[in-house]
């Protein structure tokens, strides 16, 4: 079992910065592919990064040269600096590990953090 808890989030004004960060616990995250997903009030559920164990990063067309993931196996983290925040950027961010192998796969999601960006 992996417990996730995503820290960071917050209100900002349009233009502005957060860092979000997740904290991994119960077992190590290093072979996991990691992600950061949010959901807006009435919207589904999107993926706005994510970052393989090899390191390799993908985006959200919208988030391009904005957002930046990383990780930190050592820590057993994962970061989102987000940055040129726009109020389309509210909603509620959340963390996710996924594991695959063949058929098998294990998939855990944090509770969520706040991201409101208003002026």
């Amino acid at each position: 079992q992996v417990q996730l808890v995503e820290s960071g989030g917050g209100l900002v004004q349009p233009g502005g910065s957060l860092r979000l960060s997740c904290a991994a616990s119960g077992n190590s995250v290093s072979s996991y592919a990691l992600g950061w997903y949010r959901q807006a009030p009435g919207k589904q559920r999107e993926l706005v990064a994510s970052i393989a164990s090899s390191g390799s990063t993908n985006y959200a067309d919208d988030v391009k040269g904005r957002f930046t993931i990383s990780r930190d196996n050592a820590k057993n983290t994962v970061s989102l600096q987000m940055n040129s925040l726009k109020p389309e950027d509210t909603a509620v961010y959340l963390c996710n590990a996924r594991w695959s192998f063949l058929t098998r796969v294990y998939e855990y999601w944090g509770q969520g953090t706040q991201v409101t960006v208003s002026s």
